[in-house]
């Protein structure tokens, strides 16, 4: 059985980083299965972890009272979910629901803000990796976002 630590080495987002890093971050989390339909995350409740998906589909989604959840992106395996454990005050702003099964570690929010406090180094790091998945993700949704709101072509045939 693979320790914490050497399932964090195979995930893209640890990439790169020292054993000694991925040992001490491993102290913080655990292997979690979640089933179909079972939620990582609700929108409003306390953010205390980070989830680092190792295989199955997340969507994370947002509640519309008039028409129901609402899908704004799916994650996969080898992506992450969750920054929302790094801000005050900790809460989550969507909804994370499995898609089908999904095998994931979680990592304790305050174990991780505490270890990073600890040692701003890896906290740099850490926080590097972050902004990098944030804007990605700000720029997948601009993306969409044109592609919903976007105009329409232009007429064809005679013109003004």
């Amino acid at each position: 059985m693979k320790t914490i630590a050497e399932l964090l080495r195979e995930h893209p987002f640890f990439r790169d980083l020292a054993q000694a890093d991925l040992e001490f971050i491993g102290g913080c989390g655990e292997n979690a299965i979640y089933a179909t339909g079972d939620y990582l995350a609700r929108e409003n409740e306390p953010a205390d972890h980070f989830f680092v998906i190792r295989s199955g589909k997340v969507a994370v989604e947002t509640y519309l009272p008039d028409r129901g959840p609402l899908c704004l992106q799916t994650l996969h395996d080898g992506d992450i979910f969750g920054w929302s454990w790094l801000f005050p005050p900790y809460v989550w702003t969507f909804d994370a629901r499995a898609l089908d099964e999904v095998h994931a570690i979680r990592l304790g929010g305050k174990c991780l803000r505490e270890k990073c406090e600890g040692e701003p180094r890896l906290g740099f790091q850490l926080m590097k990796r972050f902004a990098r998945i944030a804007t990605e993700r700000l720029q997948a949704a601009r993306i969409q976002l044109l592609d919903v709101y976007g105009q329409s072509p232009p007429p064809q045939g005679d013109t003004w």
